[in-house]
């Protein structure tokens, strides 16, 4: 009977494994750094995610990122709040009109019937356990992965409630290991997040704002102004307030910062691709042209490395 076991690394190419971090609306960088691996020949194996890394890493291994790319590069303040449905209770957003707009786009065949390897990482509630998501409906998983604690609701999974994965693992170094990746490169988004200054979640032009409420019910409305930046107090001229939700993500994205350094000091990538987006906020999802672009700067500048570690010209 013929050896069944995998040949050594030395007589096969080594496989390739990206790990896509977690950071809200600087995820759309992602796109850009595929993008550019994938102009340099490098082309990944084993896609996992984390949070909005779920997200990008779920349309990538299903090949649609030519698709997706453009959707995200038309996305306006106005659009993005056209895609929440605001919900008091476990979270601000209940996330079924997400969902329903990519389930009306996209066909579902499940994690298993995506063109590459994939899965992506998600928060039990109670227990704080890290789950790995490996199988069942792409959407649902993804779900889960990007329930950030007080904007999404936690998702219902097979009787657990999941939350982010970023309150545990932000950048799913050791998930691709476990999916048999020999050489993992990993793209953190959130490594600069304290240099990020004057800038508030969720900014829009008052023109954007008022394009926004036009027309919406009272409950839009005062959500929509607690999205807003709040103005000077009188004691701090020229220093706008932070609004309840920059307040909210912007310490959950410092937290997700010091698990980061933890978790890859212990499970380190070969290749780390950091883009510079400290003046990327929380909320800014309408800014897509501008991180995709950094996303392509910092994975051209990591070029090098990559080369190096894959033993490639």
């Amino acid at each position: 009977m013929a050896d069944s076991q995998p040949l050594p690394l030395s007589f096969r190419r080594p496989r390739i494994g990206l790990a896509l971090g977690s950071g809200s609306a600087r995820g759309w960088s992602h796109i850009g750094a595929i993008r550019a691996l994938e102009r340099a020949g490098i082309v990944p194996d084993i896609v996992c995610g984390t949070s909005i890394g779920a997200l990008v890493g779920a349309v990538y291994a299903a090949g649609e990122l030519d698709r997706f790319e453009p959707w995200v590069r038309t996305l306006s303040w106005k659009s993005v709040l056209g895609l929440m449905d605001f919900k008091m209770g476990g979270g601000l957003i209940e996330g079924g009109k997400l969902l329903d707009f990519f389930r009306n786009r996209y066909e579902d065949r499940g994690i298993e019937g995506l063109a590459k390897p994939y899965a992506c990482v998600a928060t039990e509630l109670y227990s704080g356990r890290e789950v790995w998501l490996r199988d069942g409906p792409v959407l649902d998983a993804v779900r889960a992965s990007i329930a950030l604690p007080g904007l999404f609701t936690p998702a219902q999974h097979e009787g657990r409630l999941l939350l982010d994965g970023g309150l545990v693992n932000p950048v799913p170094v050791s998930l691709c290991r476990a999916m048999g990746a020999d050489i993992v490169i990993a793209v953190d988004l959130n490594w600069d997040i304290m240099l990020r200054h004057n800038r508030v979640a969720g900014r829009a032009s008052a023109a954007e704002e008022a394009d926004a409420t036009e027309g919406s019910g009272g409950l839009l409305q005062a959500i929509v102004a607690r999205l807003r930046p709040a103005r000077g107090n009188g004691r701090d001229k020229g220093q706008a307030m932070p609004s309840m939700l920059d307040v909210l993500t912007t310490s959950l994205n410092i937290m997700q910062m010091r698990i980061t350094q933890s978790r890859l000091a212990g499970e380190p990538a070969d290749v780390l691709i950091r883009p510079r987006l400290n003046d990327v906020a929380p909320m800014d999802y309408h800014l897509a042209a501008s991180t995709i672009a950094e996303g392509e700067r910092a994975a051209e500048f990591a070029l090098p490395q990559i080369r190096d570690v894959l033993g490639s010209p």
